[in-house]
């Protein structure tokens, strides 16, 4: 077994609930001012694309725990889901070192990055809840 990767039971409810709280998140990003609390938002979409993966990996009976445990979730995407192109997996941890210096050093994101980037992250949630909704 891979390092930082547990086996576990595939655990279909807690995925639903996972799910709803997806749901009510993108629901909150849409209500918020991008401009205003961009740094907020490109947070909450890599919440929501580190949640997405979760559930594929308790799908998957997976779950991972420790230090690095959200790069080796992108890991896991990147050897088990051929699908996901160089440039998505690259996208996937340049959102997760963004949200990393958001949350450790106050780094505060241009609206223009968003500008050019939320149509790839919105893509990459759909790809996600594709391959969860074909689990389910």
């Amino acid at each position: 077994m891979e390092e930082g990767l547990i086996r576990t039971a595939p655990d279909r409810e807690k995925a639903k609930s996972i799910l709803k709280m997806v749901e009510t998140t993108l629901e909150m990003i849409d209500s918020i001012d991008p401009r205003r609390f961009t740094s907020h938002v490109v947070k909450e979409y890599y919440e929501v694309i580190r949640e997405l993966i979760t559930v594929i990996l308790l799908l998957d009976g997976y779950k991972t725990h420790g230090e690095g445990a959200h790069k080796k979730l992108i890991e896991y995407m990147e050897k088990n889901y051929g699908e996901f192109k160089g440039y998505e997996i690259f996208l996937l941890d340049e959102l997760r070192v963004i949200r990393n210096k958001i949350a450790y050093n106050g780094f505060f994101v241009t609206d223009d990055y968003l500008d050019r980037r939320k149509q790839d992250i919105l893509m990459l949630i759909d790809k996600l809840r594709i391959i969860i909704y074909k689990k389910l």
